[in-house]
């Protein structure tokens, strides 16, 4: 799944909440949350190496701490199937894979939603998240 980073989350309508058990609704509350949505780190191995290719993904160095602050964000939204990531498959080697996404708060009314697998995009890959995402990760209360 590809979305460029910043445009507006479209992937799933609803958001859910809770925790999972074993009961019908597993304690889980689903909502259509008001503020915007915005794509982070959607990346596809098409994108940049298939045919067609038009650009890389963005690279560069990070923060220090950024990736321990990333991997610390909860995974929300788990759905049902996995996701492997495209550009270890694409390079031949072991894929992880990955089935949720984080939520990062952003400025008000802003809400910045990623692949659960954006640590490894970051770790494994180079990757660098636009900056307003990166200050966000930095600023995030990791209590909340």
């Amino acid at each position: 799944m590809f979305y460029e980073d910043l445009s507006e989350y479209a992937y799933g309508y609803r958001d859910v909440d809770g925790v999972r058990g074993t009961g019908p609704s597993d304690g889980a509350v689903s909502f259509r949350p008001a503020h915007r949505r915005l794509n982070i780190g959607w990346l596809s191995a098409r994108k940049w190496y298939g045919p067609g290719a038009r650009k890389r993904y963005p690279r560069g160095p990070l923060p220090e701490g950024f990736v321990e602050r990333l991997e610390a964000v909860p995974r929300v939204n788990f759905y049902r199937g996995f996701h492997d990531c495209g550009l270890c498959l694409w390079a031949r080697s072991g894929a992880p894979s990955g089935n949720g996404e984080i939520r990062v708060p952003g400025g008000p009314g802003i809400t910045y939603v990623a692949p659960d697998l954006i640590t490894h995009y970051v770790a494994a890959h180079g990757y660098r998240p636009p900056q307003v995402f990166v200050d966000a990760v930095l600023a995030a209360d990791r209590g909340a």
